[in-house]
């Protein structure tokens, strides 16, 4: 049958992607169009023989029928159930094989994977999670991972990965906050971006999540509304995403959740079109968070029915429904038949999906399943395993330290703590087993040590107490670790998350808290163990700050780890004897009161203290925080700046020397303090950043080109701009070091016009290292 279709237009590579797809339109029935804005929820079959037995089940939909007049895309084929990697990518090449031979163009499916921490497959290596991410402050390390990522991605035949989250954290409460990389636009978008680069250097569509305003949700609730004023959207939501896209290169873009005033994303036609498209210029697709079109229907109540809810979507902007068939299936296909749907919406998202097939391969006369042989695909290998060991390392935190670290040797030392001997604690909620869930007779897949096994391999004799659950009210187990700490040189007390999906866990998507006091009974646990005397080291892994209120000042040392994936419990074991040099810093503030929130370091001066409220909001650490085990100096640099035009760029910068004895990286970070605006701005926020590794005595002159556009915000009349006037740009360790005792002020004057700036405007602040010797 597939002969007697005209095939060379749009079979033809010499052609523009767009142009194949405007060739190939007018020869497909109303029901092949429509197939290809739908995917369909697939699952590998584990003897490679195409989708999964009982796929009928899992769909709603016979898989004939289903592919009969084509499919647009196959919905995470690996990320369903325990499948080997071969298996799976022999599996879905079958399944491709099926789809070409059936359906009247032969076009393949589009697959879609999750890839947050990693590939979410079986056997895959686990990255760290996103706020691991921002903590490194490292964008080139993150594009690494990304890149090794989109290959195996790649090579086992998936063309779209569901990541980055650019959201950026609102309430640390939601769930979802350890799949953000931090509370500030500007670390969430350069290092989203960099995430971006990789994926799509490696030929996967990069899709940016979640469009927009998600993470600021009322009383951090999964999909509660969010209630903020055009500038928090403006100015705090949607920059990452403009990073993501022009820096990034993203094709890919997901609906969020959220409703903003009333007004869904998924139905939102000025923030779907009019922003994304028409002034942000994007061509690529978007694609519906799963179900949410159909939640139009069922939980926003602005759709009487599926075909309300499919009509609403295309007109909003949404090409693809995911995860599967539903209200672009029959309810859509009748709704254009009896004239209630355009069909030229219809037509609209079908250019766009075609274009991206075509760019992609997928229209091409000599297509294969696989780039390679499936006997090929090796989801976790040796380099895999060192990259996020890499990224491991640079993410620890160290917050608090006396002295007691690193760990002297000869010490006797007591592990206590519900998540110490937890290999999961390492994992977020999009790694594989953390996901799909148990599979006994399965495995993990992969080799995940806990902290207590990989501390155990350094601290002979090692003393271990789990003390509690993460969760659950049960104090049995206190006496036996408060008597083990006792009894012990020191103790590394170790608390935390366990990451999950919808009440699965205490952290993760659906898996919101109350507050910010530790789950379970495990504050008291800590109460009981600083108690004895014993010097302890409090070890967090977690997926969002926990209050650290003056009951665990006692604590001579903190260590944060934002699930520091699969080869997280050797880095954490190397930064706590010394073998690591922590460099990580905060990528969220940490609370001090368990209860006064919602209040990230982005507040303006009424946000901070005040003597008009007895609630102090001042975190116990603030964003950018984190130590080391060296020392530097910082002097700032005469660059002789003072004047600022408006239309124009200033260099600052200082030198960065490292006066200690060991080998470690700063972190430099330069704030902007706008003190007279026309509307109220942050006390200070971040604009720029450089990650400077230096050698025992080595120094650096760290240099910021900064663009006047940094300094651009969203005016009384609702437009982005760069007013005139005194400003200051501020060097600081951390948010806090810049707020109030700065080693480096810089004070200059915008001068000129007020001037408005678009989606054009410079993004980027560059930095420029220039190393000297070791002094």
């Amino acid at each position: 049958m597939r002969g007697q279709v005209p095939i060379d237009k749009w079979r033809d590579e010499r052609l523009s992607a767009a142009e194949r797809a405007e060739a190939l339109i007018p020869l497909m029935t109303l029901e092949e169009k429509v197939a290809q804005l739908v995917g369909v929820w697939v699952g590998a079959d584990a003897s490679g023989g195409g989708v999964a037995p009982h796929q009928a089940d899992m769909a709603g939909v016979e898989w004939s029928d289903v592919i009969a007049h084509g499919l647009g895309q196959l919905t995470r084929p690996f990320g369903t159930a325990p499948v080997d990697p071969v298996a799976g990518a022999r599996s879905l090449a079958a399944s491709q094989a099926q789809i070409v031979a059936v359906s009247r163009f032969g076009i393949p499916a589009q697959v879609h994977e999750e890839c947050l921490t990693g590939f979410a497959a079986w056997r895959a290596t686990v990255y760290p999670a996103p706020l691991s991410w921002g903590a490194s402050f490292d964008p080139e390390l993150i594009e690494e991972v990304a890149g090794r990522i989109g290959r195996s991605l790649r090579a086992a035949g998936v063309h779209q990965g569901l990541a980055p989250v650019l959201d950026v954290t609102r309430d640390y409460r939601w769930g979802r906050t350890e799949e953000t990389i931090g509370e500030d636009p500007y670390l969430v978008g350069t290092v989203g971006a960099a995430y971006v680069r990789g994926i799509e250097g490696a030929g996967v569509v990069a899709t940016l999540k979640h469009f927009a305003g998600y993470s600021a949700s009322r009383g951090g609730r999964n999909h509660a509304p969010a209630h903020m004023g055009g500038r928090e959207l403006a100015d705090v939501i949607l920059p990452p995403f403009e990073m993501a896209l022009r820096l990034g290169g993203a094709r890919s873009v997901m609906n969020s959740y959220a409703e903003i005033d009333g007004l869904p994303a998924a139905a939102d036609e000025g923030l779907l079109t009019r922003l994304l498209r028409e002034e942000w210029g994007f061509a690529g697709t978007v694609v519906a968070d799963y179900f949410s079109i159909r939640f139009l229907h069922k939980l926003h109540g602005v759709a009487a029915e599926a075909a309300d809810a499919a009509g609403l979507a295309l007109r909003a902007g949404i090409d693809v429904e995911l995860p599967t068939v539903d209200t672009f299936g029959a309810p859509l296909i009748e709704a254009v038949k009896s004239g209630q749907v355009d069909e030229a919406l219809v037509d609209r998202a079908l250019a766009r999906v075609l274009a991206q097939k075509a760019e992609l391969g997928l229209l091409d006369e000599d297509w294969k399943p696989l780039p390679g042989e499936a006997a090929d695909v090796r989801l976790d290998d040796e380099e895999s395993q060192e990259l996020a060991l890499r990224l491991a390392r640079e993410s620890i935190v160290l917050v608090r330290n006396t002295g007691v670290l690193p760990l002297a040797p000869g010490r006797r030392v007591a592990l206590v703590g519900p998540v110490a001997d937890d290999p999961m604690a390492m994992l977020g909620c999009y790694a594989f087993p953390a996901h799909v869930g148990p599979h006994p007779e399965h495995g993990l897949g992969l080799d995940l040590p806990s902290l207590r096994e990989a501390l155990g391999a350094l601290i002979p004799d090692l003393t271990y107490e789990p003390g509690c659950g993460i969760t659950g009210d049960d104090t049995s187990g206190f006496a036996a670790a408060v008597a083990a700490a006792a009894e012990s040189d020191v103790c590394v007390l170790a608390v935390g998350d366990r990451a999950g999906l919808f009440g699965r866990g205490t952290s993760g998507e659906g898996c919101d808290a109350t507050d910010l006091r530790l789950p379970g009974v495990q504050s008291e646990l800590v109460r009981a163990v600083l108690a004895t005397g014993t010097p302890v080291v409090l070890v967090l892994l977690a997926g969002r700050p926990y209050a650290l209120g003056p009951e665990f000042d006692a604590a001579e040392a903190v260590v944060h780890g934002f699930f520091p994936g699969q080869r997280g419990g050797q880095a954490l074991a190397e930064v706590l004897t010394g073998a690591v040099n922590p460099s990580g810093r905060l990528p969220v503030s940490v609370p001090r009161d368990a209860g006064g929130l919602p209040a990230t370091y982005l507040s303006p001066w009424l946000g901070r203290r005040t003597e008009v409220s007895s609630v102090d909001p001042t975190p116990a650490y603030p964003f950018g925080h984190g130590l080391s085990y060296t020392t530097f100096a910082w002097e700032p640099l005469d660059t002789g700046a003072a004047e600022w035009p408006v239309d124009g760029e200033v260099t600052v910068g200082v030198s960065v020397r490292n006066t200690g004895a060991r080998a470690g990286a700063e972190v430099v970070q330069l704030y902007l303090h706008d003190p007279v605006a026309q509307t109220t701005r942050p006390v200070v926020r971040l604009v720029g950043y450089a990650r400077v590794p230096l050698e025992a005595g080595q120094a650096a002159r760290v240099e910021f080109t900064v663009p006047a556009d940094a300094a651009s915000f969203t005016g009384v009349r609702g437009r982005r701009i760069v007013e005139p006037g005194d400003v200051e740009l501020r060097f600081g360790r951390s948010s806090g070091e810049a707020t109030t005792d700065a080693p480096a002020t810089v004070p200059l004057r915008l001068t000129g016009a007020e001037r408005e700036v678009g989606h054009d405007r410079h993004l980027l602040v560059t930095a420029r290292i220039t190393r000297e010797g070791a002094g």
